[in-house]
């Protein structure tokens, strides 16, 4: 499903990445573990096609990334992103959010969705009306909405606590089984043992 081959990534003279190669295949629940400034998150960045690495080819379902004739229409329809951070919208309620992100939902999908995460009763709730936990689960729920083939989390528990760690990490294995490519980053050993194949990077290598 994806593949990298041979990356290697700097900014400006430092050496970030080097020579990565790996294949991710369709419903794997894949953890990327590592020290800050490893070069785990740049690794996220590449592989999500948010960053073009310096050297190496990056490929999704066997086409290079560089030959996606529109990128933007690409992501919006293959890809979902969690980031530690939960960027919502503040004066936009739940649904709100929900829906600025697919304009196309129905309440029906938004309820389903909602009610799996344990949120459904948050749909008319901002976002600084609920716990740090519950706008994790809404940015999750943000990133599910248009049922996306792979979703990339960059540390999405960073800001959480362990109860609530659990209950996204024990989600993102739910959601490898049902066939979606789950793609992490982070700091907690234990959370990642929660995934089908783990790597650590060091000193910008695998």
């Amino acid at each position: 499903m994806i593949t990298a081959i041979n990356i290697s990534h700097r900014y400006q003279n430092d050496l970030v990445l080097q020579n990565i190669t790996l294949h991710i295949f369709k419903g794997e629940f894949v953890v990327f573990t590592g020290e800050s400034g490893s070069g785990k998150s740049t690794l996220l960045s590449i592989l999500s096609t948010l960053l073009t690495p310096s050297e190496g080819s990056l490929l999704f379902f066997g086409e290079k990334i560089e030959a996606i004739a529109d990128i933007d229409l690409f992501r919006r329809e293959n890809i979902g992103f969690i980031f530690q951070f939960h960027y919502l919208i503040e004066y936009l309620t739940v649904k709100e959010n929900l829906k600025i992100a697919n304009e196309k939902v129905t309440d029906t999908s938004i309820n389903a969705l909602t009610q799996r995460l344990g949120i459904v009763e948050l749909l008319d709730k901002y976002p600084n009306e609920i716990s740090g936990g519950q706008r994790q689960r809404v940015a999750i729920a943000r990133a599910l909405i248009n049922k996306p083939k792979v979703i990339f989390a960059d540390e999405p528990t960073g800001n959480l606590d362990s109860q609530n760690s659990l209950i996204v990490f024990e989600l993102f294995q739910e959601l490898a089984q049902e066939g979606t490519t789950i793609i992490a980053t982070t700091h907690n050993k234990k959370l990642a043992k929660f995934a089908d194949t783990q790597y650590e990077v060091r000193d910008g290598q695998l």
